[in-house]
């Protein structure tokens, strides 16, 4: 078993009028199967409505099945004996950073989480030297937090949580609320820690760039898992995405439109330098 995995998980919101009568009932993870193993960078996508952000809640038990199960570990969410164990090893990173920054100062902020924890004083520090450095934001650590950027508050958020050593870490759109130049922050950090400290990294995002260096794709609609594959295999089946309301690299478009006129390239192409590779091949052959 993997460090996440979840057997045919189904979730639904009851909604209830005013007198609590159920009114409708909306299924909003239908049937999903994940398996993730340790160390793996794994990228969930999907419009609005897709079912994305719910799944995500469950891997760190903010919600629990309606149906199916859910390991973290091995440890079974539904178990509220070992809420908290879970909790420490799945970390979750929400969109808005403002919303999980409490402290004045950036290293207090950081040590919050291991200070809950018991961790002995000694070690915080340790800790919360090591998680700034991590994340490229151990010359802020005096700063307030309110002084700086989306993108760097994004990375203290994360630095909060790398805080408490998890295994795994989720990240609910982390960068959606961030200019291109935060989220380019944010990602960077995210992709050291998974290839430098092995954390496992469960991506949600409907930003096509971020996920091209992702083990492994899951594409959602409706609840379910609608294409899966690696961002090669993935990005290769632009028509399919299209379909289900979601964009391509614009690298990756441009290929596909060049493809259609009759120019001999490569399906799945994800960054300039394969393009512009792919077509200097063409000119010397």
């Amino acid at each position: 078993m993997g460090i996440i995995k979840t057997d045919k998980l189904t979730f639904e919101y009851i909604r209830r009028d005013e007198e609590g009568n159920v009114e409708g009932i909306t299924r909003a993870v239908d049937e999903v199967d994940l398996d993730v193993k340790q160390g793996d960078f794994i990228a969930i996508l999907g419009h609005n409505g897709s079912g994305k952000s719910t799944l995500a809640k469950h891997i760190n038990a903010i919600l629990y099945p309606t149906e199916g199960t859910v390991w973290v570990d091995g440890m079974d969410t539904q178990d509220e004996a070992r809420l908290w164990d879970i909790r420490r090893e799945a970390g979750m990173v929400f969109q808005n950073p403002d919303n999980q920054i409490i402290g004045q100062v950036v290293e207090e902020d950081v040590g919050f989480g291991p200070e809950n924890m018991g961790v002995p004083t000694k070690e915080i520090w340790e800790r919360v030297e090591e998680s700034l450095k991590a994340v490229g934001m151990y010359e802020y650590r005096k700063h307030s937090p309110n002084k700086l950027s989306g993108g760097q508050k994004q990375r203290v958020s994360i630095a909060g949580v790398i805080a408490m050593h998890p295994k795994c870490i989720i990240l609910d759109e982390p960068t959606a609320m961030l200019d291109p130049n935060g989220r380019r922050e944010v990602i960077r950090a995210v992709r050291a820690l998974n290839d430098v400290e092995g954390i496992t990294v469960v991506l949600i995002t409907h930003y096509m760039e971020e996920i091209v260096h992702a083990d492994m794709v899951y594409v959602m609609d409706r609840g379910q898992i609608a294409m899966e594959g690696t961002p090669r295999e993935i990005f290769s089946r632009v028509e399919e995405l299209q379909e289900l309301r979601l964009d391509v690299p614009q690298v990756t478009l441009l290929a596909h439109e060049l493809k259609k006129k009759g120019v001999n390239l490569p399906d799945g192409i994800l960054t300039i330098e394969e393009l512009v590779s792919a077509l200097v091949g063409l000119k010397g052959a």
